[in-house]
């Protein structure tokens, strides 16, 4: 039995960074209907920045404010210059972040290698959790946490505060919301930059499990897809299950059948859309 509830926290933990990278992706696509395919740089970028800063000032703390800061001016600078300029051509904006994936990527190995690195676990969350046979790191725990705290703190963003209504009431109606004042292009701006700042900070919390390295971009982005398409694009909700059930399945493939790791994953993306071709929580 302590086999099974230790696997299923792990798939949980992997489960929640993976939210944080998906909700970013829900947040940007379905608030402003944008394909950022760089999102994944956002987390790796996050991390990297973060490892940097850990190495000079041994402070997590700081290396996380730092990179989530790093990161989200990267992500306001990349829409304000370029993204905005395609917001209703989505094939312009797969090309756009596409060649912004290649530029961050090749930039990450020139700065900081080629070699894997992991962050150091913060001391406050060292050690392990005991309780009869189960043995669960600490911090592992609290990334549990932090995942279903996100997620709150999202939702009540999305749906109970003015700056959320704001944001909804330009994506509905942009036309009308310019024609009351609200300044859509800057409303659009700053959820790009919380998006992005909400990817590098998964890429921090995930570094001293998952650490970083060159790559990691793309197989993170694969699987937040993967998130988006169980749990429907746009759907704050959906995201939130959708990672528990890719983060479950990636870690019962690799333990139950590592040579066959993806088709758990995979599988629930083709049965789920068989059934529901817009998501579980998607809008028909």
């Amino acid at each position: 039995m302590s086999f099974w509830i230790v696997q299923t926290l792990n798939g949980m933990t992997f489960g929640m960074v993976l939210f944080l990278i998906a909700a970013g992706l829900s947040l940007i696509f379905g608030l402003m209907r944008v394909i950022n395919l760089a999102h994944g740089c956002f987390y790796l970028l996050g991390a990297y920045v973060a490892l940097s800063v850990i190495q000079y000032t041994n402070y997590f703390l700081l290396a996380l404010v730092s990179g989530m800061i790093a990161i989200t001016i990267v992500g306001i600078a990349m829409h304000r210059l370029f993204v905005h300029r395609f917001q209703n051509d989505h094939q312009s904006q797969v090309l756009v972040t596409l060649a912004f994936v290649f530029i961050f990527s090749d930039l990450a190995l020139v700065i900081w290698g080629g070699d894997p690195n992991l962050l150091p676990t913060p001391s406050l969350f060292d050690g392990s959790f005991s309780l009869g046979d189960i043995i669960f790191p600490i911090y592992r725990l609290v990334i549990i946490v932090i995942g279903v705290l996100v997620a709150i703190g999202l939702w009540l963003f999305q749906e109970r505060t003015r700056l959320g209504a704001l944001i909804r009431a330009g994506v509905d109606d942009t036309e009308m919301a310019r024609g009351l004042g609200i300044n859509v292009p800057l409303l659009f701006t700053c959820v790009f930059g919380m998006g992005a700042a909400i990817s590098a900070f998964g890429g921090v919390i995930a570094g001293p499990f998952i650490g970083v390295y060159p790559g990691l971009e793309w197989g993170i982005l694969l699987l937040a897809m993967a998130v988006l398409l169980i749990g429907g694009l746009g759907s704050l909700k959906g995201a939130f299950v959708g990672s528990l059930i890719v983060g479950l399945a990636d870690n019962f493939g690799k333990v139950l059948i590592p040579e066959l790791a993806l088709f758990p994953i995979f599988g629930s993306v083709v049965v789920v859309l068989a059934f529901r071709p817009s998501g579980l929580f998607g809008k028909l």
